[in-house]
């Protein structure tokens, strides 16, 4: 239990943040996963990305991503090459779920205790010193986009310098929990560009200002598309279809009444009221207090 709101916070985190044991499973298929691969395609390079590697993972939820570099020529449909993928992990795992969840093809281990999620990219020569991919779209219309996977982890690191070494992440699992906890179909690589982005901008960080802060800004601008903060690839997406962004928005909207009312508690030396809207925001999550 927690006697204030920053301990419920910190307590929450270490919830959210993935045991060791997990941490362990994830390193157990890598090679088998790379072999593979490499006995029906050409690698040209295999490195994971994504929340799971970036520091930013909410326990049970975030699965190990990995980019494999295509070095065959990039076939017209990016279904296509979603289908390469999923054939060669079918003939070396055989008995294991394997199936297309764009943007990649997601290998559900020990009946998805461990999960992964293989992306097919293609190297561009779009990036100015910057290695860009063409990747699957999010939906099946979307074909082919860009992702810059090292340079965005190298923005979070550089945001996650300030105000306080670790505010960036810790503000990008918590926005990332409310999104599971809720069942919010907002894109987590979205959630983690515009909590980096906040962070960078402030002077001083606290969970309870910072998290309603993001949520209300995420409300009051609708969800909008935001540039690439590197300028490697295009616009960056919250949300792949329409029908997602309505869900989505609700949501929002419904999350940032509940910050502010925690937020206006805490304001108020009301801890009670405050633990209170926190666990309604995150879904019933938040320690009790």
């Amino acid at each position: 239990m927690a006697r204030t709101v920053n301990e419920g916070f910190e307590e929450f985190l270490k919830r959210l943040t993935p045991t060791q044991a997990q941490r362990d499973a994830g390193s157990s298929h890598r090679a088998s996963i790379k072999a593979a691969l490499e006995a029906k395609l050409m690698i040209k390079t295999y490195f994971e990305t994504g929340s799971f590697s970036h520091g930013t993972g909410v326990r049970g939820f975030s699965d190990i991503d990995v980019l494999i570099s295509i070095g065959n020529s990039r076939p017209e449909t990016s279904y296509t090459a979603l289908t390469w993928v999923k054939e060669a992990l079918e003939k070396r795992f055989p008995f294991t779920t394997i199936q297309i969840r764009r943007p990649a093809v997601v290998v559900k281990f020990a009946g998805g205790y461990e999960t992964w999620e293989v992306i097919p990219g293609f190297h561009t020569d779009k990036g100015v010193n910057q290695l860009v991919y063409d990747i699957p779209g999010a939906s099946d219309y979307s074909g082919w986009i860009d992702s810059a996977p090292n340079e965005h982890l190298s923005y979070v690191n550089e945001c996650n310098l300030k105000p306080h070494k670790g505010d960036a992440k810790a503000l990008s699992r918590l926005i990332k929990a409310w999104k599971y906890y809720c069942n919010v179909p907002v894109s987590s690589f979205y959630l983690e560009m515009r909590c980096a982005q906040h962070v960078a901008t402030q002077t001083n960080y606290v969970h309870v200002w910072d998290v309603c802060q993001v949520l209300e800004k995420l409300d009051s601008t609708q969800l909008a598309a935001m540039n690439d903060p590197k300028g490697a690839t295009g616009r960056i997406y919250a949300c792949s279809s329409t029908a997602k962004a309505t869900d989505a928005l609700s949501k929002v909207h419904t999350a940032a009444v509940r910050a502010r009312k925690a937020l206006d508690a805490y304001n108020k030396s009301d801890p009670a009221t405050a633990f209170t809207y926190l666990d309604l925001l995150f879904g019933g999550q938040f320690p009790s207090r």
